[in-house]
């Protein structure tokens, strides 16, 4: 794991948009494919929140946040390394990476009380 992040160059700029780029296309693809979900093989309302519908949209939520931290970890762990301009980039890639973690937990929330087809 520690060769694939220094592989990434987390102190490049490009990661000052990688982190909310990730958070959009979870966004786009969670709500998108429960809309598709419930066009194609609506659950029974009986069900509530515990259909397949929302256990595979809380695995692919879970991976997306675990992702992003370990992205957040890496810059941290980059920052720390280096100095000047490195660790300013690094710096800001590590919060915006914690950043876009959280806000995939908080949209994410609904996932587990609320049906999925209402």
């Amino acid at each position: 794991m520690k060769r694939l992040l220094a592989r990434l160059h987390l102190t490049h700029p490009g990661h000052f948009v990688s982190g909310l780029t990730i958070w959009g296309t979870w966004f786009v693809a969670v709500y998108g494919g429960l809309s598709v979900a419930c066009a194609v093989v609506p659950p029974d309302p009986g069900l509530g929140a515990l259909t397949s519908i929302n256990a595979s949209l809380l695995i692919v939520s879970a991976i997306t946040a675990a992702c992003l931290v370990a992205l957040s970890l890496g810059c941290f762990a980059a920052a720390r390394e280096h100095v000047g301009r490195q660790h300013f980039n690094a710096l800001v890639s590590a919060w915006l990476y914690a950043f876009s973690a959280v806000a995939v937990v908080f949209v994410a929330l609904p996932i587990i009380g609320v049906p999925p087809c209402l």
